[in-house]
């Protein structure tokens, strides 16, 4: 009976947590997180009222809290400070220094609230802990600084000025941009945007912005719906081109991860070797990998990437 009891204590809180770090909350959303009915998220609000929590509602929408109502300062358990622990390693790797040096500060208030003991068992856990991002040496790294100042833009519904260089022509341009949201793929972070330049969805990669303003100009946000529905529409739009090469299995088995940054879409078993299929966006930059693969692999179609990868071998060739 004291467990019931102390699991539902535990919801309760959870709950209250959850309403003051959202504007509105629905019911449904608090039924999925705490795998409940409908029929106890009703019971749990009303019992929050009965102690005196001050929950509004309003038909069709949800729950919120009134306004100037606060929980007081939370103590965290050791495996949710750890959890954040993994979690900084990875921002620390995959982030660039505005957000790292904030995410840096908000560790340190946790553990200020910690006890001694948990505090020195955190920062020992911390030094047996590494992410090991094999594409820092390659890739051309997140270098401007600028993750932080586009967190702070998403969502204000303000136009942004950009001077943006393209990984294909090279070429700097300025843009009037709609941002609508962040996603890192591809061992980097990129801006989701609705170009005004170009008229269309586009993808700019953040290390790649070399200037970044904002203006005091607003846009209708809801004309683009979600982001994952402008994601959706960007890769429908996207002018992508298929390739179909044949890797030996030795090299097939060190590519796993590689292949999914390039476009892969699925592989079979022919012949001895490993088919696999990709759609690219540049058979361009698909060729110049295709290289560091030397006779491992076998271009199978099309003809433009076959012809492109003759190009750059008798580039080579005629180099040394």
């Amino acid at each position: 009976m004291s467990t019931i009891a102390m699991n539902r204590i535990d919801r309760l809180t959870a709950i209250l947590m959850q309403l003051q770090s959202q504007r509105i909350v629905r019911g449904r959303e608090i039924a999925e997180r705490f795998g409940i009915s409908l029929r106890t998220v009703y019971r749990d609000i009303r019992a929050l009222e009965d102690a005196g929590v001050p929950i509004g509602s309003e038909v069709g929408l949800g729950y919120f809290l009134a306004e100037g109502y606060h929980l007081p300062p939370v103590m965290f358990t050791t495996r949710e400070a750890r959890s954040l622990l993994m979690g900084s390693k990875l921002i620390e790797t995959f982030s660039d220094p505005s957000v790292n040096r904030n995410f840096a500060t908000a560790l340190d208030k946790i553990k200020a609230v910690m006890g001694e003991k948990e505090k020195d068992q955190l920062n020992t856990l911390s030094s047996y802990i590494e992410v090991w991002n094999r594409n820092s040496g390659t890739r051309e790294g997140v270098s401007n600084d600028l993750l932080a100042d586009i967190q702070s833009v998403l969502g204000k519904k303000l136009l942004i000025r950009i001077a943006y260089t393209s990984g294909y022509k090279n070429e700097t341009t300025t843009r009037l941009i709609e941002p609508l949201g962040l996603c890192f793929y591809g061992a980097s972070w990129h801006l989701l945007a609705y170009c005004r330049l170009r008229s269309d969805y586009r993808d700019f990669r953040v290390d790649r912005i070399r200037q970044f303003a904002q203006t005091e100009f607003r846009f209708d946000q809801q004309r683009h719906g979600p982001l994952k529905d402008v994601m959706d529409r960007m890769m429908e739009n996207t002018d992508l081109k298929p390739a179909c090469v044949r890797f030996d299995k030795e090299s097939a088995r060190y590519i796993s991860e590689q292949k999914y940054y390039l476009g892969f879409v699925e592989q079979t078993e022919k012949e001895g070797r490993v088919e696999m299929h990709f759609m690219t966006a540049s058979y361009d930059y698909f060729s110049r990998w295709l290289l560091s693969f030397v006779d491992a692999v076998e271009v199978v179609s099309p003809d433009p990437l076959k012809a492109r990868l003759r190009e750059y071998v008798g580039r080579l060739n005629a180099h040394y």
